[in-house]
């Protein structure tokens, strides 16, 4: 498996790639979040890959918004979202300047700060659950509005995504994208093989869209 080895954080030019290549990237490397709580870091296991103007499942498809100003680039900065009136999601922007992709981060397994992420998430019933899910995964790391367009590529930010080995490809498993209401069966979901933070697979239908 891949580990961090140092606090080499992933630069902009890595992250600069198609989503789907920066999906498979972004598997076993550390997304840590420092607040005035303390500091947590999640080893990403799952992550999910989104285009634009290609991609209905996107939030990018129908253009640029307010909204979704910050998936347009430039890569490595931090995309945060609320969905259903409820929770927060994360994504990492990846292309070009003015070229929207992003990969959301949908689990990963807390490597530090295991009590303050139990403290934000108390009822997760094991720290395998404690960010198994997008919106677990941003509670757990303390991360909401106010990070939305962070640059995760400086080492100085708050948020940042360290780097680790890229893990090897027969760890990797491939399959459709969760919950999406449209293209419900693209494969552009990544997820390391075993881990057992993984989220459960649900499809995706008109009754339920990611925006």
């Amino acid at each position: 498996m891949g580990g961090t080895g140092t606090d080499r954080v992933l630069t902009r030019a890595e992250l600069a790639v198609d989503p789907v290549v920066a999906a498979q990237r972004l598997l076993g490397c550390v997304l840590e979040s420092r607040t005035d709580e303390g500091t947590v870091a999640i080893r990403l296991v799952e992550v999910e890959a989104y285009r634009g103007g290609d991609d209905p499942a996107s939030h990018c498809y129908r253009g640029r918004s307010p909204r979704n100003d910050v998936m347009f680039g430039p890569a490595g900065h931090l995309y945060v979202y609320f969905v259903y009136g409820m929770h927060f999601c994360a994504n990492i922007v990846s292309l070009t300047d003015g070229v929207p992709g992003a990969v959301l981060l949908r689990a990963g397994e807390v490597v530090s700060g295991v009590d303050l992420a139990r403290l934000r998430r108390p009822a997760a019933r094991t720290d395998a659950d404690l960010a198994k899910g997008p919106a677990r995964l941003t509670t757990a790391l303390g991360l909401r509005r106010p990070h939305n367009g962070v640059d995760l590529t400086d080492p100085a930010s708050p948020v940042r995504v360290l780097a680790a080995d890229p893990l090897p490809a027969d760890t990797i498993q491939v399959g459709p994208r969760v919950g999406v209401a449209v293209a419900m069966d693209v494969p552009w979901r990544f997820w390391v093989e075993g881990s057992p933070a993984v989220s459960g697979y649900r499809r995706g239908g008109k009754t339920r869209t990611r925006t």
